[in-house]
């Protein structure tokens, strides 16, 4: 994927993230995440239904590449069993972290390949994915 795509899918998702804004509906699993060395901070609802990520919704403060990242992250996990989230997720962190990783069942999420370059950036991309890894393992 060339830089010019890649820029344009993060700032679609920065510009229009997906499932912006938190609902009131005690079927869904909270969880507040900050980054130390910045000012993101992103509130994650998830609604699972027996082995299945039904809905993810956000809010929060963050840059662009922390709102895109979890925009992209809610994008690809909705509809996936706990089991293929778990891949995705350690895929994504194996990526960020320049390891060995399926780039197919990463779809949009392959804009953050290069983001080892920026290790700075790296907590702000991965914030939300951190937060739904969470939500997973306590439900387990």
């Amino acid at each position: 994927m060339d830089q010019n795509m890649k820029r344009s899918i993060i700032l679609e998702h920065y510009q229009n993230p997906k499932n912006k804004g938190l609902i009131e509906d005690e079927t869904y699993i909270k969880i507040n995440m900050n980054n130390d060395s910045c000012i993101d901070e992103v509130n994650l609802m998830v609604k699972l239904e027996k082995d299945k990520i039904i809905d993810v919704r956000f809010d929060g403060e963050a840059c662009a590449i922390c709102t895109s990242s979890t925009s992209i992250m809610i994008d690809t996990l909705i509809g996936k069993s706990i089991k293929e989230a778990e891949e995705i997720i350690n895929n994504f962190y194996n990526m960020i972290d320049e390891k060995e990783y399926k780039e197919d069942i990463l779809e949009q999420a392959n804009v953050y390949n290069d983001i080892y370059k920026q290790p700075n950036r790296k907590k702000c991309a991965l914030l939300g994915w951190w937060g739904i890894e969470k939500i997973l393992k306590k439900e387990q």
